[in-house]
């Protein structure tokens, strides 16, 4: 078997994944709300703030955990929002399996997240 063959095998059914449908069905749905869209973008990048101090060994602030809990919050009152996360969430815990099996088939364990 060529691994090229089976990676695009496994892109065709990743694509085809429940998670991924959802997931790209909500964020195409957000992207047509330009004021959702910048808010979520927002938000995310905040999450990415936090997790890049914690990966840099930095002290992590409970004013900034609060600011991103308040922000989380706010924007699960809009239904989209929320069914955006929850999409986005399952999603990537689904990727997250993939590395990991890929992970371990091949001894490099934890080395992709």
């Amino acid at each position: 078997m060529n691994v090229y063959d089976q990676a695009h095998g496994l892109a065709q059914a990743i694509k085809e994944s429940q998670e991924f449908k959802e997931f790209d069905s909500f964020r195409k749905q957000i992207d047509e709300n330009e004021e959702l869209s910048k808010m979520i973008k927002d938000f995310q990048a905040k999450q990415l703030e936090l997790q890049t101090k914690t990966m840099m060994g930095e002290k992590m602030e409970p004013e900034d955990m609060s600011a991103v809990q308040q922000l989380y919050a706010i924007m699960t009152r809009d239904p989209l929002a929320a069914q955006y996360l929850q999409a986005e969430m399952r999603f990537s815990l689904m990727m997250k399996d993939v590395y990991e099996i890929i992970g371990t088939a091949i001894g490099a364990e934890g080395l992709f997240g």
